[in-house]
């Protein structure tokens, strides 16, 4: 779901450099490798590699951090219930689920 978003992310900004805005490309296309890798990733934790697990779970504590630094800072970032569910909750929730014992993974 989360390299869902970013796909979306990442289409979204290609049009905006067609129109000249040239550093929107580099945005959407960094956006859609990061979906890319997240993809890869999580192939990696349905074949329960300890090190996929591991590079998740620092992606995610990654991404917790950054969104909870924009909603503390007054940059103008969106703080409606989307952001909060997409931002907050879909990484807490993916640290929850992949506390799992280390002996599920081999």
């Amino acid at each position: 779901m989360q390299a869902m978003l970013w796909v979306i992310a990442g289409l979204s900004a290609i049009p905006f450099a067609l129109a000249g805005e040239v550093f929107m490309l580099g945005l959407g296309m960094a956006s859609l490798l990061l979906a890319l890798a997240t993809c890869l990733l999580a192939i990696g934790v349905l074949w329960r590699r300890r090190r996929a697990r591991r590079w998740v779970m620092g992606l995610e504590i990654t991404c917790l951090v950054g969104s909870l630094l924009l909603l503390v800072l007054p940059i103008g970032a969106n703080h409606g219930p989307v952001a909060l569910m997409t931002n907050v909750a879909l990484p807490v929730a993916l640290l929850l689920l992949l506390r799992k014992p280390k002996e599920a993974f081999g």
